[in-house]
């Protein structure tokens, strides 16, 4: 029996199906809001409970927050909206679908709300993630509940892999400006032990930012895959007048492409100003870069 009722919000994805198998394994009682269509099985075989409802059902989320000590919320729409897969815009369910979440938590009696941001939203361009991030965390800061913003810095497995344009089997790879600011990508393994952490210490700070152990830049990280696969990576290179140019253009027509270009050209303009030290303090040796390529590497054909 666990210590306490937490109700995971994104359990379907790819962190936070491992936040709940993290807490499950610590003993804590996992309770998993699954939208009507997901499938929940996995989820249930851990041992979850599973609950249907939705960010832009508000009943649905007052019903899943009774009795729930902590909330824990990693979902979001943008790889649904990348896929094209019918469903709420980022806004919808990202900003407006959040502060429903925020609004049951209150209304429930709810003490703990641990909300998935990322490093650097400060300084985002506006497209609709930043705002929906940006939106909530604002949100939870007028809030009575105890509020825990997790920031990291990019994942490996979605800028450091084809899906973020760094396709090291066809040896293609995409750079928003010029590639040289540095970048602490940081895993999604790394991620997860974190926001399980700050989910059931006693005393969580009320805004985490972090990343990686390495602070590479992209043209650093071509280097290493080109020396990892013993061949020239094909580079294309968008300047950032050209990146702004397009995010404008995209941000009412394709909201999740408008807020991908956007999080690149961030990580272009912005320096990370954040370290690993919240991983290693709660006892997290982070994974690297170079050891993530490395791996990536050994997978190739």
């Amino acid at each position: 029996m666990g210590i306490e009722m937490l109700l995971v919000v994104g359990g379907t994805g790819e962190l936070g199906g491992r936040v709940v198998r993290l807490l499950l394994g610590q003993g804590h009682e996992v309770r998993c809001l699954v939208r009507a269509g997901s499938d929940g099985e996995r989820l249930e075989e851990l041992g979850a409970k599973v609950v249907r409802g939705d960010l832009t059902d508000p009943g649905s989320l007052v019903d899943a927050c009774q009795g729930v000590e902590t909330v824990i919320a990693t979902a979001t729409a943008i790889a649904r909206r990348l896929a094209g897969v019918p469903g709420p815009s980022i806004r919808e369910a990202d900003e407006v679908g959040m502060a429903s979440l925020v609004d049951a938590a209150e209304s429930a009696g709810v003490l703990r709300f641990v909300y998935l941001s990322f490093a650097g939203v400060d300084a985002g361009l506006g497209t609709p993630i930043d705002n929906a991030k940006r939106a909530t965390e604002s949100r939870l800061a007028r809030s009575g509940l105890r509020r825990v913003v997790v920031r990291p810095d990019a994942f490996h497995e979605v800028h450091l892999a084809p899906l973020g344009r760094f396709d090291m089997g066809s040896g293609k790879v995409s750079v928003f400006g010029n590639g040289d600011t540095k970048v602490r990508w940081v895993s999604t393994d790394d991620v997860a032990a974190l926001v399980a952490a700050v989910a059931v210490e006693p005393d969580p700070p009320a805004v985490v930012e972090f990343g990686g152990p390495e602070a590479l830049s992209r043209n650093e990280a071509i280097a290493i895959a080109e020396d990892l696969t013993h061949r020239k990576m094909k580079v294309q290179r968008m300047p950032r007048s050209v990146a702004r140019l397009a995010i404008r253009l995209l941000n009412r027509r394709n909201d999740g492409l408008a807020s991908v270009f956007g999080v690149g050209l961030a990580q272009d303009l912005n320096a990370a100003t954040w370290d690993d030290e919240p991983l290693r303090q709660r006892g997290i040796t982070p994974r690297s870069t170079t050891d993530f390529l490395r791996d990536q590497a050994r997978q190739l054909p």
